[in-house]
């Protein structure tokens, strides 16, 4: 028997959560951001520590253990949260500790109470401007984010406010002037109302950068730069997306400070509990082919998405036209008929949505059933988000991709970067009566190796 037994926190650089324990006699392949101490040596898996180590494991599956404040578990509790996520086990005791964080996580694993949590913990509700700020690239993200964090406020009494543009100014300014302890923004809004003076960020104690690498892509990030210019140097920076990219990391590292490194699964992997499967059908036939699927599977609560605005349009007027009603939303759309296109397919006034890639960042709609490409993403990466919409919070989902001729070399790249294989199928009753090209069955996705991100040293090192 061991005289003594203790827990102790362990921080390092990158680290995943061990699911299981080792066998007996043997060293776990990696350490955990909990791990115990035996007299004998650490993760010491005799028969007396087994128990041990269920037992801690347990434990720290649990918010009472990591950290939060009375307040914020009545906030999780009040929230319906049971247990953490693995991203919200692993990054919430590194934010609380005050550590420069990059949250790299698959969607739909809760990456927003990751963070809105332990940021409320750390600042103060006073005067004087915004003490976190989030920045995000899309006005759907900024009001997702303002909806969990207005739900935490709730408890800690925190003051929330979102400025996003594509509405009006007065009521964004009005908020601003009333006081503000948590502001989440977009960048070119946030912009606007820095240079009306009206948006002060020298009391800002946090800075989130959420979906950085898509900030990045959509040529956000000058803005971003002149916005980080304005706050003070000595703050805490978090970065959370589903993927993380090298080009990314190059952007952001002189902005951060001896960052910790959270993934938990390798970046844009898809979700396991995602079904998904390729179509191959002649480009004149998508729509045919969209509207078969929906109609023979009765497809309810759909998520269809095109390349191009014109597109959506367009797929959403062949889908009313053959009585399945729809509804498109894009960049064109104003922030009014976006909300009103995503409440209506929440409440299930509408079974599909048509959008572009503006909706496949973290919008968080529950139970949808099917995500549907109806164009192959631009990027494989883009592909990660749009089928993350479906098989959320743990449930199973369906990930569709209507695959033409001229999608062939981008069905590869993304096999590639998701390290699999897609499944090919035919739609049962269906004319074909347009060419169309079948993937070899036979094909391969190897994996190509990748520079990850490493903090310690400032340097990248290669994986597979």
């Amino acid at each position: 028997m061991h005289a003594a037994v203790t827990f102790a926190f362990w921080l390092p650089t990158r680290y995943t959560y061990p699911n299981t324990a080792p066998t007996y006699g043997a060293q776990p392949k990696t350490r955990s951001s909990f791990a115990f101490l035996v007299n004998c040596q650490d993760y010491c898996v005799c028969p007396q520590c087994d128990l041990i180590w269920r037992t801690r494991k347990e434990i720290y599956l649990s918010f009472d253990n990591l950290g939060l404040s009375p307040r914020l578990l009545e906030a999780v509790a009040a929230m319906g949260y049971t247990s953490p996520t693995p991203i919200q086990r692993d990054a919430i005791p590194m934010v609380i500790e005050g550590r420069d964080v990059v949250g790299c996580a698959q969607t739909g694993t809760g990456k927003t109470a990751a963070f809105v949590l332990p940021l409320m913990q750390r600042i103060e509700a006073k005067p004087g401007g915004p003490r976190a700020l989030v920045v995000t690239p899309t006005r759907e993200l900024a009001g997702q984010i303002e909806e969990v964090a207005l739900q935490v406020a709730k408890h800690t009494k925190h003051r929330v406010a979102v400025v996003y543009g594509g509405v009006g100014y007065e009521p964004q300014i009005k908020a601003l002037k009333r006081g503000v302890d948590v502001l989440v923004a977009t960048p070119g809004r946030l912009l606007d109302l820095m240079e009306r003076k009206v948006a002060n960020l020298s009391n800002v104690e946090i800075l989130v950068l959420d979906e950085a690498d898509r900030m990045l892509d959509m040529g956000f990030w000058p803005q971003v730069r002149k916005i980080i210019a304005t706050i003070p140097p000595e703050r805490q920076n978090l970065l959370f997306s589903a993927t993380m990219s090298s080009d990314v990391m190059r952007v952001v590292s002189s902005t951060l400070h001896d960052p910790v490194r959270v993934e938990v699964a390798p970046a844009a992997t898809p979700i396991e509990m995602i079904d998904q499967r390729v179509y191959p059908v002649g480009g004149q036939q998508k729509s045919q082919l969209l509207v078969h699927l929906i109609k023979e599977q009765n497809l309810d609560r759909v998520i269809v998405f095109t390349r191009t605005k014109h597109r959506a349009d367009r797929v959403a007027k062949v889908l009313h036209q053959a009585g399945i009603r729809s509804a498109a939303i894009h960049g064109d759309r104003s922030q009014s008929q976006r909300q009103s296109a995503l409440d209506n397919l929440k409440s299930g006034r509408c079974r599909v949505l048509v959008a572009t890639d503006v909706v496949a960042r973290g919008i968080d709609i529950d139970d949808v059933s099917h995500v549907v490409n109806y164009d192959l993403p631009n990027t494989p990466d883009d592909y990660v988000h749009r089928i993350g919409r479906t098989a959320r919070a743990g449930k199973s989902g369906t990930a569709v991709s209507l695959l033409a001729p001229e999608e062939h070399e981008t069905l590869r790249d993304i096999e590639t970067k998701v390290g699999a294989v897609l499944d090919t199928h035919d739609a049962e009753g269906f004319d074909y009566s347009h060419a169309r090209l079948v993937p070899n069955p036979e094909r391969l996705a190897a994996r190509s190796v990748r520079t990850v991100y490493s903090s310690s040293r400032g340097r990248g090192r290669r994986r597979r």
